[in-house]
């Protein structure tokens, strides 16, 4: 992997979520890069042990590496002042799938925080839900999915850039607060539809 300290966060993230026994989906994982603006983006999802592919209740983790950042980052490593740290953004979407009902959005989120544990010096603050409701042709027995948003960044000092090790002790408390707040979204009353496998 690359020596560079986006790729350090996410080998912090995995070894996070890892370490919470959280489950990766591997055929959710994507590097993109941008080729017009330049930015970097990691996407995965984890979900709790033997939830099956998909996971009724899962995580979608965004990391992205602007180019502004980048800029910032290049200066920092070839000796020049470091005028603004460079961010990463983060977004964590909590989702809950394949419901045969409309689900109970004020129910998810009497049971999340208004905000993540602390990232460094920040936090991931808490959006409003968002429904989908997905129809066969003969619009009948529908598919629902609700899911909640945590966003914000996490700003990369000196520090943090002189010594990665850092990034591991910034990141480390983000495994085992989502996969606590996993087992309380899947502790609530939903209507599931039966796994894709035993629903032929």
């Amino acid at each position: 992997m690359l020596d560079h300290v986006f790729t350090d966060a996410i080998g912090a993230l995995r070894d996070a979520f890892e370490g919470a026994m959280l489950e990766r989906q591997a055929f959710e994982e994507r590097f993109n890069v941008d080729m017009l603006l330049g930015d970097m983006t990691w996407e995965t999802t984890y979900g709790l042990p033997g939830e099956g592919h998909p996971p009724r209740v899962q995580a979608d983790i965004t990391l992205t590496w602007p180019t502004w950042a980048q800029t910032a980052y290049r200066s920092w490593y070839i000796g020049e002042p470091l005028d603004e740290s460079p961010r990463i953004d983060i977004e964590i979407a909590l989702r809950v799938q394949r419901l045969s009902h409309t689900p109970d959005a004020a129910a998810l989120l009497a049971v999340l925080p208004a905000m993540s544990p602390t990232i460094g010096h920040d936090h991931l603050e808490r959006s409003g839900p968002t429904i989908e409701s997905a129809f066969p042709v003969d619009l009948d027995h529908a598919e629902y999915a609700i899911e909640v948003s945590y966003e914000g960044s996490y700003e990369v000092d000196e520090a943090t850039l002189a010594d990665g090790a850092v990034l591991d002790d910034h990141l480390s408390a983000m495994g085992g607060w989502i996969s606590s707040v996993l087992v309380k979204v899947g502790d609530l009353r939903w209507n599931f539809l039966p796994p894709l496998e035993a629903a032929g």
